[in-house]
């Protein structure tokens, strides 16, 4: 019976005291291959791309190409009803030229008759005036032979001042008839048929769409006879052999970008196939998207088969680093505390704190550099979801 009664109390002891150790999952470092990557989506585009949009609200007149064609650089894509645009064109070369002939005519003082006129009264003025200061000079002489009064000799004197006055007057109006405010209204008036002019002459180059250079019709939203609205977007061409998806990465994995990293693409819509790609711009700035703060990555990828087309959305891994047959833990092993990695190693039935120094982390893992080596036994977590503690009794679950 006694005996009977140790072994009880032991039992009770040993199960008790399994009782009050945490049941954990537990691994050893290993040694393999690491790749960290940041996954995100973007949209794919051409690299080089055109494309045309209505110059002003018209018809649809004709069009010359289908999606999917291949076109060569000078080939004309559509045309535009150009009938109101001709109109204009003629309606502000019009404007133009009389704004041109106001202000040809202000420069000279008038119109070709307004100037002969003030030249034959120029030239009467100066007669007049010559004939006064004659008629002065004499009454002049006479006034000191007393055989004129002084009355006489004053009203020489008004008539030469009279005659003078208008001979400047007449000057005047041949040399600055129009003041300076006159000068700049008719100019600016001039300027601004010029403008009128050159921007409808731009209209009617644009109203015959052609492609700048080889490529592909990839997107043609119209057909003849549909009304456009000015600034609709009729055709876009693009070389479809290289073209670039850009996406937006969140704020805290930009500084893990550069340029060169290499990119890997998967479509959906053609599963097991990837596309391989390189990052050619990396984020200069963030913009709010929604709930995220992101930065604008655009990576170059080969299309040569002209499989992927151009907006369809992407999933894209942008590879940062790689590095090979070095010690790794799974990352719920790694926990951070003011700055600083740390793991619980499982030692004589107890969790112990140890920090460790970490490297480029994988989706699953965690580079170990230093901290570690590849027999000790690192706490996982707990089965049961509680919080590990430092000197916590453990037991580790199969």
């Amino acid at each position: 019976m006694v005996g009977a009664g140790v072994a009880v109390v032991l039992l009770a002891a040993f199960i008790s005291l399994r009782q009050t150790r945490v049941p954990i999952r537990a691994q050893t470092p290993v040694r393999k291959d690491i790749t960290s990557t940041i996954s995100t989506n973007g949209k794919i585009e051409p690299v080089e791309h055109f494309e045309a949009h209505a110059p002003a609200s018209t018809t649809v007149k004709r069009v010359l190409v289908h999606e999917g064609d291949a076109v060569r650089r000078g080939r004309l894509l559509l045309e535009l009803d150009d009938a109101e645009t001709r109109a204009e064109v003629a309606r502000t070369l019009a404007q133009l030229r009389s704004a041109e002939a106001d202000l040809a005519a202000i420069r000279k003082g008038g119109t070709r008759e307004e100037v002969l006129t003030n030249e034959s009264e120029l030239v009467k003025a100066r007669a007049e005036l010559d004939d006064a200061q004659r008629n002065l000079e004499a009454m002049r002489k006479l006034l000191e032979r007393q055989a004129a009064s002084p009355a006489e000799v004053e009203a020489a004197e008004n008539r030469a001042k009279r005659a003078q006055a208008q001979v400047t007057l007449v000057e005047q109006k041949l040399g600055s008839r129009f003041s300076q405010p006159e000068v700049a209204r008719t100019q600016a008036r001039a300027n601004e048929a010029r403008a009128a002019y050159q921007a409808a002459l731009n209209v009617l180059r644009q109203v015959n769409v052609v492609a700048p250079r080889d490529g592909t019709v990839y997107y043609l939203p119209v057909r003849p006879g549909q009304y456009v609205n000015s600034g609709d977007l009729l055709v876009q061409v693009g070389d479809l052999r290289r073209v670039q998806v850009r996406a937006f990465v969140d704020e805290p994995e930009i500084g893990r970008l550069a340029r060169g990293h290499k990119v890997m693409l998967t479509w959906d819509a053609l599963p097991g196939r990837n596309w391989q790609g390189t990052v050619t711009r990396v984020p200069s700035t963030v913009v709010v998207r929604g709930t995220r703060t992101v930065g604008e990555v655009v990576c170059e990828v080969d299309n040569q088969d002209l499989t992927l087309l151009p907006n369809v959305n992407v999933n894209v891994t942008v590879i940062t680093a790689q590095h090979g047959g070095v010690l790794t833990v799974p990352r719920e092993a790694v926990h951070v505390e003011d700055g600083k990695r740390f793991v619980f190693e499982v030692a004589g039935g107890q969790l112990k704190r140890r920090e460790v120094e970490v490297g480029i982390s994988s989706l699953t893992d965690a580079e170990i550099i230093r901290g570690l080596d590849e027999k000790t036994m690192v706490a996982l977590g707990a089965a049961d979801s509680a919080v590990l503690r430092d000197g916590q009794p453990v037991r580790v679950e199969p």
